[in-house]
């Protein structure tokens, strides 16, 4: 088992992730999972997947299989401090278990710095990066 752990999962900027949304070549390259729950109201990220956190567990095996061919694969939740960092995790030592240590190195597990929080604040009004959001369900954070 590698020695990744929710400390020293890799993180990913708003904007190195919006840039690779945006590029041409590169979105299809690219997995985005949303692991909030019933504070996904309000909004999401452009081709993201949502899986809320509490249903994570049975979904991982087929996340595992339906995300193999990703190069990048950004796990987030609202501030990606808890949901987020704990769901990326789970999936790399799911990925190493099912597929093999050497299989798994060729996938690259990211957290989103900020969360939804920080996205929005910078591209929650952005339609091509950010689906339906509400603007004002958001002034608190």
């Amino acid at each position: 088992m590698s020695g990744l752990t929710v400390a020293n999962l890799p993180r990913m900027t708003r904007d190195v992730l919006s840039s690779l949304l945006l590029s041409a070549n590169k979105p299809d390259t690219v997995a985005v999972i949303d692991v909030r729950d019933h504070d996904h109201v309000g909004g999401h990220i452009h081709t993201s997947t949502w899986i809320p956190s509490s249903s994570l567990d049975y979904k991982l095996p087929e996340l595992v299989r339906t995300l193999r061919n990703k190069e990048k694969v950004v796990f987030h939740c609202a501030l990606s401090q808890q949901r987020g960092p704990s769901a990326a995790l789970r999936y790399a030592r799911e990925r190493e278990r099912i597929l093999g240590v050497d299989e798994s190195k060729k996938q690259e597990v990211y957290v989103l710095e900020g969360g939804f929080v920080s996205w929005q604040e910078k591209y929650g009004n952005d339609e091509r990066l950010t689906k339906e959001y509400v603007e004002d369900l958001w002034r608190e954070y």
